[in-house]
């Protein structure tokens, strides 16, 4: 089975959990049902690892520290491409050099994916010109500012249009099980949350 690569960008001041919930639920994806399947990688469709500019760790809102796997410069070729949000967007708005890699993995990844203020970088980056996209609740005027030609979904936790953003924190675990429903179906979906034990409620 040829596994997806899901590369997670992290950064200084990154949410923990913008990162960490689509990583706990794309890490945890089986395609044979039931907990039994978890204790091996042979039914899992996704290979999922962080990337940061530098391999040096990278300290996230809260302070917890975390080593990302790859940098920049050594990245292996990802099919799906998770940016998450938190404080430390507002820096990145102006850092060419990561800006040019998400433009540099977008335009050959299978599937990109924003969480929370992660779709600012989109939107900076001219990635989601003349879609629909949503944000954290605090900052929908400021995505709309950024590129006024974005449709400002203000009341979604998951949009798609040709890219999935979806709306603050906690979302992106909604998002992730979308992806997941979307590529393999709504059971394969339902039975990884059941495992988590995530309640779905919809997007």
């Amino acid at each position: 089975m040829e596994k997806w690569n899901v590369g997670i960008l992290i950064f200084k001041d990154v949410e923990v959990l913008d990162f960490a919930g689509p990583f706990e639920v794309f890490s945890r994806t089986r395609l044979v049902l039931g907990v039994e399947s978890r204790r091996s990688e042979e039914s899992a469709p996704f290979s999922v690892f962080t990337v940061a500019k530098e391999g040096t760790p990278v300290m996230t809102t809260g302070g917890l520290k975390v080593i990302p796997e790859f940098a920049f410069s050594n990245t292996p070729p990802i099919d799906l491409l998770v940016l998450p949000g938190g404080f430390g967007t507002r820096p990145l708005l102006a850092d060419q050099e990561t800006l040019d890699w998400i433009r540099q993995i977008a335009t050959k990844a299978k599937k990109v994916t924003s969480v929370c203020t992660g779709s600012l970088l989109l939107a900076k980056c001219g990635l989601l010109e003349n879609h629909r996209a949503t944000t954290h609740w605090a900052v929908l005027d400021l995505l709309q500012s950024l590129d006024k030609s974005v449709k400002v979904e203000r009341n979604r936790r998951v949009v798609d249009d040709g890219i999935i953003t979806s709306a603050g924190v906690a979302s992106g675990i909604d998002m992730a099980f979308y992806v997941v429903e979307t590529l393999f179906g709504r059971e394969i979906a339902d039975d990884t949350a059941r495992y988590i034990e995530f309640r779905r409620t919809g997007f």
